[in-house]
């Protein structure tokens, strides 16, 4: 199984990198799925040189920029597409993105699950980004009881035997 890990990178605190090394190993170690996390993986398929420059290419060459993001939107997309199992989404109240929507709205159409962590109230949710969720929880903490009681290794080997 492969979880892929979306949320806010571009705006977000440290690239919203801690909530997700927090939860890589209780979905490695604990479940034994394979993570995919977009922010760890900053070379995706750039080259050397667009890897170091292309943030600087939005303010300078904006072209250019555009070709080097659509190439990380068409790999990270590919990746959920054609591979991830399941979408975990962390949104609290200081994020700001345009890439995870789509990414949720990508799984929702290839009926990948969505789950959605935030502490926020629902009234306070995009009603788009709630309408791809399949489940949303207040913490990772109650995500964690949830994918453990879905995705246990016993349950998993339980299915495999004759």
């Amino acid at each position: 199984m492969l979880a892929y890990l979306s949320g806010p990178i571009e705006y977000a605190v440290d690239g919203s990198r801690l909530w997700r090394r927090k939860l890589a190993p209780y979905l490695r170690e604990q479940l034994g799925h394979r993570v995919y996390d977009p922010a760890e993986d900053e070379k995706k398929n750039l080259t050397e040189g667009e890897a170091a420059h292309f943030r600087e290419w939005k303010s300078s060459d904006v072209e250019r920029f555009r070709r080097v993001v659509r190439k990380i939107i068409a790999f990270d997309l590919d990746i959920i597409e054609n591979h991830a199992d399941y979408l975990i989404c962390y949104w609290d109240a200081s994020a700001k993105s345009g890439g995870t929507s789509a990414e949720l709205t990508i799984a929702h159409r290839k009926g990948i699950p969505v789950y959605l962590v935030t502490t926020l109230p629902t009234a306070e949710i995009s009603g788009w980004m709630l309408g791809c969720s399949d489940q949303v929880f207040a913490s990772v903490e109650d995500l964690k009881e949830f994918l453990t009681a879905r995705f246990a290794r016993e349950k998993q080997n339980h299915l495999w035997k004759d």
